[in-house]
């Protein structure tokens, strides 16, 4: 048998979608599990076990990955089933064109005549976590979904990547246990803790844990990684800014600190599947959308009248929701979270 999955177009929903592909693996234990992605989530599941190997989807990419070209080499799969975890359209016409036997995804967007298994998902909440979303979608097919641990594989150029990193640092900082800091966002502007804030912070992590402060960053936020280090102003607030990056680096990083203060973006994600302790800032997004479950998560929020708005950009243009979330409170929280874990290593 060979089953296909569209997966989550953002790296957060791709992590968040692992427990419901753990669950699909144990179900059908001897498919072919292919998941079917833009190249970035291929990026996010590679050296993983839950898939077999990844179709690559990318509308700028080579002409067997967009257009007709990417239809004829999902026609040529021959999948058996093929799920949507998806709720666009687009992908919805997709696997009516592929002609996979079986096609199960959610009845939304106009999409239900182009499925064989159109699943109801208007009794959900209206505020659904997408991990518990993505298992709501798989259960029709006799899945047990009792686990929700989401998992991450590093592969052996990924650990390589850090040790180069690490490598270019005075070893004196590179031998510190790290605390990682993520300020980036692919969603918007309206999700960014200011840098000055992220900036003052890191000083107060490396002056009063004797830690190293690593600014995580896309290659679309190196300036402001690099501004959070100049303005942090300490040798053990640094950045792979000037190096090369990639998602496989940044998972590495992650799964080696000590901890992760980070926006409610797509690498706040790589915590949990490594236990790694995460203190996630929210601004504008509700909580209850990206809801892990995990043990050693916080969750920090200011409560405005005007949020959490999901909007990309700040309408009232004052952005209270993160300017207002004050770096004492930050602080505190990153303490307790770093004295817990002393006290967890003693």
């Amino acid at each position: 048998m060979k089953l296909g999955v569209f997966l989550p177009n953002w790296i957060g929903d791709a992590v968040m979608a692992t427990p419901a592909l753990r669950a699909l693996r144990n179900k059908f234990a001897g498919a072919e599990l292919v998941g079917i992605a833009k190249p970035v989530i291929e990026d996010v599941f590679r050296g993983s076990a839950l898939l077999d190997r990844v179709l690559v989807h990318d509308a700028e990419g080579t002409a067997e990955r967009r257009g007709l070209g990417f239809v004829r080499a999902l026609r040529a799969e021959q999948f058996d089933l093929l799920l949507l975890l998806t709720n666009s359209f687009r992908t919805g016409w997709l696997a009516w064109l592929s002609g996979a036997a079986r096609r199960v995804g959610a009845n939304r967007n106009g999409r239900g005549w182009m499925l064989t298994d159109a699943i109801d998902v208007s009794k959900l909440p209206s505020i659904v976590s997408a991990l518990d979303y993505y298992l709501a979608l798989i259960e029709p097919l006799g899945c047990e979904t009792t686990n929700k641990q989401t998992e991450l594989s590093l592969t052996d150029a990924d650990e390589a990547a850090r040790r180069d990193f690490l490598a270019t640092l005075d070893r004196r900082v590179a031998e510190r246990p790290a605390v990682v800091l993520n300020s980036g966002g692919a969603f918007g502007s309206a999700k960014h803790w200011p840098i000055e804030s992220f900036a003052e912070l890191a000083r107060r992590i490396v002056d009063r844990f004797e830690r190293h402060a690593i600014v995580l960053c896309g290659p679309a936020e190196r300036d402001a990684a690099r501004e959070i280090v100049r303005l942090a102003d300490r040798p053990g607030v640094t950045t792979p800014a000037g190096g090369n990056l990639s998602l496989g680096l940044s998972k590495a990083l992650v799964r080696h600190a000590d901890l992760m203060v980070t926006t409610d973006s797509g690498p706040r994600h790589f915590a949990q599947p490594f236990g790694v302790p995460v203190i996630t800032l929210f601004g504008p997004t509700h909580i209850g959308l990206s809801e892990t479950y995990g043990p050693r998560a916080v969750h920090l929020q200011l409560a405005v009248d005007c949020g959490p708005c999901q909007q990309r950009v700040c309408p009232l243009e004052h952005h209270r929701c993160m300017r207002e979330l004050t770096v004492d409170r930050v602080f505190q929280a990153v303490c307790r979270q770093l004295d817990a874990a002393h006290t967890r290593a003693a």
